[in-house]
């Protein structure tokens, strides 16, 4: 294995820009390229001034002009440039650049990478603050085969172009020395990258490691990280367990979301889906070509039991996944805080599935009392958009009364509140239910099968009975490895 794989504990406090570029650039091995596009090349910058940078950089490069840069990597199909794709093009295209110059026989130990970057910083206006794409492709083994690779997206917060083309210049060292140097320890690594930055300066919504030396690494998990480390408000993933970037999934979509703590997933969390989708792609507004279903999970839901068990969650994500559907993790315990983030990507039709209790809390002015304007600001931002909550009803459990939004009890101060947004067709009953599946709740499964009760197996849906017994799952602790620590 080559040097750069070898342990250094005077770099584990936090070293310098500076001292990060000079260690890498003194590293007889790792040699590369730098594709910078959109704010400068700002990463390639801080190698130059460390000193030793001919060890490093075989190339540094920048190619702004539309026309140079499609005769270089190729024509987008969207015609886009700050995208994933872009960034993929750039990754492959001066890796294989480097394979064919380099010579390996007079280099044998050379370890090669690619960075590359597509950004967008903020406009003249200052009405867009500016996003990007940021990558490196590389190899930790001479004799590897397969590249290793890492990908994020970013959203800049700052309001100076210059501001934010620094922090993507040392946004992309930390990148670069953390794949080299803590490519073992991942969840290091994604912490690592805001060394010497303000997290309120950007926000990393989107990150996937892929490769051999990350064959390890669920990126569904590393989602969560940037949760837990208030690096972003809302991550996704799909059903290959992959990252999703929230922006391009939502832009311009119809949304219906769905929460639920999944705790597993039963067959009222299908049907509550399939009847409320029914029934959303049947608006005159809406075109079922252009709709998106967000099984919806909040942070505040996780953390129900204390601190985070990341083994339940990915069992939850493994039985979600496994349906096929796209998953969002949010901080927004609020609903109109999940709406506000909605509006951010789409002025579309956004549905919200909920059963009874749910629709409670919402009419509950307690989640209300830090905004200025109470629950009037709240739902101001609720149902100021096009939306619509489709209710589901409950069984009431003492009485075996059916409530629906005729017959919910909320607040007697929200009475009124409550008929205005009723009455105005804002909430909608769901009355093609099954009424004998009502009985079935996530959190009595979930007794039942740490209990190893019988008969729950009927409560979920198809095949879902047969992973949580094939895999274990929610009776298991994840086991974490040295670098989880």
């Amino acid at each position: 294995m080559a040097s750069v794989l070898n342990k250094d504990t005077a770099f584990e406090n936090i070293p310098s820009i500076k001292a990060k570029t000079l260690r890498i650039n003194l590293n007889p091995d790792i040699y590369g390229t730098f594709a910078e596009i959109g704010a400068g090349q700002e990463t390639a910058r801080h190698f130059f001034r460390a000193g030793g940078s001919s060890g490093t950089i075989a190339k540094a490069m920048s190619a702004y002009d539309k026309d140079f840069s499609d005769a270089i990597y190729g024509i987008e199909p969207d015609g886009r440039y700050v995208t994933q794709s872009r960034l993929k093009r750039m990754l492959e295209y001066e890796m294989q650049l480097t394979e064919e110059r380099i010579s390996r026989q007079k280099h044998p130990d050379r370890l090669f990478f690619s960075y590359a970057n597509t950004v967008a910083t903020i406009d003249f206006a200052k009405k867009f603050k500016g996003h990007g794409w940021i990558g490196i492709r590389f190899q930790l083994d001479p004799n590897q085969k397969e590249w290793d690779e890492i990908v994020i997206h970013i959203r800049f917060r700052q309001n100076e172009a210059r501001l934010q083309q620094e922090t993507l210049g040392i946004l992309g060292v930390n990148l670069i020395y953390g794949a080299f140097y803590k490519y073992d320890q991942p969840r290091k690594l994604l912490r690592y990258l805001y060394d010497h930055i303000d997290k309120d300066t950007i926000e990393i919504d989107m990150i996937n490691f892929s490769g051999p030396n990350f064959k390890n690494v669920d990126n569904r998990l590393m989602s969560l990280q940037l949760i837990k480390n208030d690096m972003t408000d809302a991550v996704m993933f799909g059903p290959d367990g992959n990252n999703l970037l929230p922006a391009a999934i939502l832009y311009k979509k119809n949304i219906l979301a769905l929460r639920g703590s999944f705790r597993p997933v039963t067959k009222v969390n299908l049907d509550m889906f399939q009847k409320s989708y029914d029934i959303f792609v049947r608006e005159q507004t809406v075109d079922i070509n252009n709709t998106i279903v967000i099984f919806e999970i909040t942070l505040s839901n996780l953390k129900a039991s204390g601190e985070i068990d990341e083994q339940d969650f990915m069992d939850r994500a493994e039985l979600l996944c496994s349906l096929g559907h796209t998953v969002m993790i949010s901080k927004f315990r609020e609903y109109y805080k999940l709406v506000e983030y909605f509006n951010n990507y789409t002025k579309s039709r956004i549905g919200l599935t909920m059963g009874v209790n749910n629709l409670v809390e919402v009419f509950d002015e307690k989640y209300y009392r830090h905004l200025s304007g109470g629950i009037l600001e709240a739902f101001g931002k609720l149902f100021f958009k096009d939306l619509k909550v489709y209710l589901y009803p409950m069984k009431d459990e003492e009485t075996g009364q059916i409530m629906t939004s005729n017959n919910v009890k909320v607040h007697p101060r929200m009475k009124e509140l409550y008929k205005f947004f009723k009455y105005n067709g804002k909430v909608m009953d769901i009355i093609d239910y099954d009424p004998e599946i009502l009985h079935i709740f996530s959190r009595d499964v979930l007794k039942k099968i740490i209990n190893k009760d019988d008969g729950w197996e009927a409560e979920l849906p198809e095949g879902i009975a047969e992973i949580i017994k094939e895999k274990d799952l929610f009776t298991k602790k994840l086991v974490k490895a040295e670098e989880n620590k």
